[in-house]
């Protein structure tokens, strides 16, 4: 489990993560366009 670093909610290992699990850091596609434009 991480903590996402735009919303600060924490989210679970997913599948589709598997092989970038350690550069994860947002919850969700929006948080990480969020997360760019600022």
């Amino acid at each position: 489990q991480k903590i996402c670093v735009v919303c600060n909610r924490p989210f679970t290992w997913r599948k589709k993560w598997e092989k970038v699990w350690d550069d994860v850091k947002y919850c969700s596609d929006k948080c990480r366009m969020s997360k760019q434009k600022t």
